[in-house]
């Protein structure tokens, strides 16, 4: 083998590294996105990569219809995919922006079909580019070989360094430059088999220059295209944004509040959140004689911890949020710290940043109260967080005459959801269930459910703790449901059969870009 040879051979290679690589990228960056917008992780990234494999095997199929100018073929599918997976995020994100639910999900998987399509051309060209001199079987080896060696780079790089460091949107934009330059240099790689196209060379030399310009304007651009996006989603200026590897995190602010949001559903504002938490707090721990060690699963914004650590007794409070970027944010943006009243850093708190499920599997530690201020089951993982088992977890590490309580979304608008989590805690092993509601401007009428071993239930707060919003007198309301909002004969939530999960989504879906 000569030494062009060889060099040839290991170009070759190598494109089909980088080809492989990016295409995978398109293929975590689509799902990811949806998974965040829509919800239901699961449910995205089957569909995402079903119809992705499907269109690749129609690419490939299709392949063949190509006999001539293979080179030529070769260099346009790169320029093209490059050019359309480096738009897939900065389409999804402004499509998502003026549709509806049914219509970003089919417009996600047109995307993903047209991409998986010109993705199943690549292999079959790259491999006859080189059949002149390779045999078959090396020529399949070495192509395959090396398209998987990148698309495990992929994997790798995706979740560790693009999703917390560079972004969705800024990801798509530099892997589709590179599959771009994957074609310009396959332009210069194999000008011989394009001596006898000199015009088709100066065509798409000028195509691959306007369309690398184009998306290098995107790039240069990107923070103020994503400001541009934010702005038509969110109602106040943003203030904060960020993704970290488990969520978006934006914070937006206003003179008179200002408001935290993971994946783009609120979780608090300024404004009201004291009610939130005055009921998610104050309620379950009236009922205990002594507050001295309590456990909050999530409420890494610290807000929770504000309520319980107005309990003078206070032993402990123990505070486990999975991302590290909630209590961050919360311990350095002087808003929060101000709202929180710097309770992150007070002695009596420890931060723990682990899942909670992990966690509960291996804390031996017993609490007076574990407290639930968990997002709303918007996806698998967090759905799991509503289980039987999750609760019967949760039953474990409580004292004998202690107390949980989690919050259980709105029982109005996902009324299913609710009643659902209320049956889940029963079937649990919890001896009673005490669901209640209030009502919090930012989110509507909104639901918790006390969990207890005892019947016994005090009718009146501590006189001690200091309220915005509770009173005695609220406790004769709080406990009581209309009929129209009662819900009889709910399945219960389990690990392995997340019903909890649908009966949510199928309200949320049904509000898809209603608000906008």
């Amino acid at each position: 083998m000569t030494k062009k040879l060889k060099f040839s051979k290991l170009i070759l290679a190598f494109i089909a590294f980088v080809v492989g690589m990016c295409s995978i990228i398109y293929e975590l960056l689509i799902s990811t996105i949806s998974s965040y917008l829509m919800g239901d992780s699961i449910r995205q990234f089957s569909i995402i990569i079903g119809i992705y494999l499907a269109s690749m095997g129609i690419g490939s199929f299709f392949s063949r219809w190509i006999s001539k100018k293979v080179v030529s073929s070769f260099i346009i599918i790169e320029l093209l995919l490059g050019f359309v997976g480096a738009l897939s995020v900065p389409l999804c994100y402004f499509y998502y922006s003026y549709s509806d639910a049914e219509g970003y999900q089919f417009f996600v998987l047109l995307l993903t079909a047209i991409i998986g399509s010109l993705t199943g051309f690549e292999i079959p060209l790259l491999t006859r580019i080189m059949e002149g001199d390779f045999s078959l079987k090396d020529n399949i080896s070495n192509v395959l070989t090396f398209d998987y060696l990148g698309a495990l780079l992929a994997t790798l790089l995706f979740p560790f360094l693009l999703v917390p460091f560079v972004g969705l949107f800024k990801s798509s934009l530099i892997f589709g430059l590179i599959n771009i330059g994957m074609g310009v240099f396959s332009i210069i790689l194999l000008k011989d088999e394009l001596l006898k196209e000199k015009r088709f060379k100066k065509i798409i030399s000028f195509t691959a220059l306007i369309i690398g310009s184009v998306i290098l304007g995107m790039l240069w651009k990107a923070n103020s295209l994503m400001q541009f996006w934010n702005d038509s989603i969110f109602r106040y200026p943003i203030i904060h944004t960020e993704n970290s590897p488990y969520q978006n995190i934006t914070v937006t602010s206003h003179p008179e509040e200002f408001r935290l949001y993971l994946n783009g559903a609120i979780q608090f504002s300024s404004r009201d959140e004291y009610r939130y938490h005055e009921a998610l707090v104050h309620i379950p721990l009236s009922q205990l004689d002594s507050v001295k060690k309590i456990l909050v699963l999530g409420g890494g914004e610290g807000l929770a911890a504000r309520e319980i650590l107005k309990y003078t007794e206070l032993q402990k409070l123990t505070i486990v949020d999975i991302d590290p970027a909630i209590s961050r944010i919360s311990k350095s943006l002087p808003l929060f710290k101000e709202l929180n009243d710097n309770a992150l850093v007070h002695p009596k708190v420890k931060v723990v940043h682990d899942d909670a499920f992990q966690f509960l599997t291996h804390t031996t530690e017993r609490y007076d109260a574990i407290v639930l201020d968990l997002p709303d089951p918007t996806s698998e993982a967090i759905a799991r967080l509503y289980s039987t088992v999750f609760f019967n977890m949760v039953l474990q590490r409580l004292e004998k005459d202690g107390v949980a309580v989690t919050q259980a979304t709105s029982p109005e608008l996902t009324k299913n959801a609710f009643w659902c989590i209320n049956e889940t805690i029963k079937e649990s092993g919890f001896g009673y269930t005490y669901p209640y509601r209030v009502n919090v401007p930012s989110f509507g009428n909104w639901g918790f459910i006390m969990a207890k071993g005892n019947p016994f239930l005090k009718d009146y707060l501590r006189s001690d703790i200091q309220y915005k919003f509770l009173e005695d007198d609220i406790l004769d309301q709080i406990f009581y449901f209309p009929k129209d909002i009662r819900v009889k004969d709910i399945d219960v939530n389990q690990l392995d059969a997340p019903i909890l999960l649908e009966y949510y989504l199928d309200h949320w879906r049904s509000l898809q870009g209603q608000a906008r």
